[in-house]
């Protein structure tokens, strides 16, 4: 943890509201998009994300350590989870791009945004709509991370401390999503780059 952020951790813990505003800027954006793909909703991902700052201040006192990010995370995935509880009203999301840790099951390279032009990005659209069903259909604690891994570049290390789960499981579950992911594509495998249609074949058969 850098010292800047260790100082501005102590000085929240005592009470100091300027600090821990300063504190949770950087990571303010992450927390919503979390949100965001959690909630489907924009509305209620900036109440969970509202909801999750009030929580946090009130019990930085209880941050013992650790990476400060993955406790945000943590009581923002918390906070969304509780305002889907609540029963509120949810709208499809927008799919945005993956990243990719990769290390047993490497994300293919046609889940990345490479940052393509007006033109690319409307040939793409058929695309993301697939993907973003495909993901949408994953059970919770699968999508949760492809959320936290693929989608916001999180390590196996930081999503195993959002959930409070063993690495080893976060490895279980994201391979697991992948290939299910993989799967499910098949059937819109001719919206694919060539090069990756064939790519597809060995998870299927």
């Amino acid at each position: 943890m850098k010292t800047s952020e260790t100082s501005l951790i102590n000085s929240a813990q005592r009470g100091d509201m300027d600090a821990f505003n300063v504190l949770v800027l950087n990571y303010q954006d992450m927390l919503y998009r979390i949100a965001l793909r959690i909630v489907h909703d924009e509305c209620i991902a900036e109440d969970a994300v509202q909801e999750a700052m009030i929580h946090a201040f009130r019990h930085i006192r209880s941050f013992r350590g650790g990476n400060f990010k993955s406790w945000l995370a943590r009581v923002t995935v918390n906070a969304s989870y509780d305002e889907l509880r609540r029963g509120k009203r949810h709208r499809a999301m927008p799919l945005e791009q993956f990243t990719s840790e990769g290390e047993e099951i490497e994300s293919p390279e046609w889940m990345r945004d490479s940052g393509p032009g007006p033109e690319e990005r409307a040939e793409s659209s058929e695309l993301q709509r697939a993907l973003h069903g495909c993901i949408k259909a994953l059970a919770p604690d699968y999508r949760l991370m492809v959320i936290l891994v693929d989608m916001e570049g999180m390590s196996y290390d930081d999503a195993a401390q959002v959930v409070r789960v063993p690495v080893g499981t976060v490895k279980s579950r994201l391979a697991r999503a992948r290939m299910q992911i993989r799967k499910s594509l098949q059937a819109h495998r001719s919206l694919l780059p060539a090069i990756y249609q064939a790519d597809l074949m060995p998870a299927v058969l």
